[in-house]
C-alpha cells in the first residue's frame, strides 16, 4: 500500500515539474501560435480593430467577423523574411504611439472618420535613415502590409468564396440572351 502511494506522489510530483517551465507570470503573455513574431494579445486586438477598419462589417460580414487578423499573422509569420517580420512588429508596437501623437487619444476611442484618415495617412509616410524616419517607414510598412493582407484574406475567405461571390471552379456556359439583374449574385467565373 505504501509503495502505491509512493509511487502516485513521485508520478504527480514529476508532472509537476514538468508543468513548472510554462507557468509565466508576466504581465502579457506572447501567442504561441507565431513563434517568429513576438506578438502580445494586446497587439493582437490592436491589428483586429485595424483590420477591422480597414474592411467593416455591414449587410456582409467585416475582417474581424472572417478572422482576418489571425490570417494577416500568420502570413507574416511564415511567409515574411526576419528583417520584414522585424519591421512589420516595429510598426505593430510603434502605432500605439503614433497614433497617440497624432489624434492625441487611442485608436479604440477615435471615430470611424478619424480612423480610416489617420490609416491612410500612415500608409503613405515615409521614412529615411533617423531613428524617426526609421520608425515612420515601419509604420508605413506594417499599414501597407496589414491592409494588403486585410483584402487578400478577407477575398479568399469561405464566406466570401461561397456565399458572396459563388466561386465555379468550371465556368459555366455564355449565354448572351440573359439579362444579369441585381438580384441574382455575380458570378465571376462565367
Amino acid at each position: 500500500m505504501n509503495r502505491r502511494h509512493a509511487l502516485r506522489h513521485i508520478a504527480l510530483i514529476s508532472g509537476g515539474l514538468a508543468l513548472i517551465p510554462s507557468c509565466d507570470f508576466s504581465k502579457e503573455d506572447i501567442l504561441a501560435a507565431y513563434e517568429n513574431l513576438k506578438v502580445t494579445a494586446s497587439q493582437k486586438a490592436l491589428l483586429g480593430a485595424i483590420s477591422d477598419t480597414i474592411i467593416p462589417a455591414g449587410e456582409i460580414k467585416g475582417a474581424l467577423n472572417l478572422e482576418v487578423p489571425d490570417f494577416i499573422l500568420v502570413m507574416v509569420n511564415d511567409c515574411f523574411t526576419k528583417e520584414n517580420q522585424d519591421k512589420f512588429t516595429a510598426g505593430l508596437t510603434a502605432f500605439p504611439d503614433y497614433v497617440q501623437k497624432t489624434a492625441g487619444k487611442k485608436f479604440e476611442a477615435l471615430s470611424t472618420k478619424e480612423k480610416e484618415e489617420l490609416i491612410l495617412n500612415g500608409t503613405k509616410l515615409e521614412g529615411d535613415d533617423t531613428p524617426e524616419g526609421k520608425e515612420r517607414g515601419n509604420l508605413s510598412y506594417f499599414l501597407n502590409s496589414t491592409k494588403r493582407f486585410t483584402i487578400q484574406g478577407y477575398m479568399a475567405s469561405e464566406y466570401i468564396q461561397t456565399e458572396i461571390i459563388p466561386y465555379s471552379l468550371i465556368p459555366g456556359e455564355y449565354n448572351g440572351a440573359v439579362l444579369i439583374s441585381d438580384l441574382q449574385k455575380p458570378r465571376i467565373n462565367g
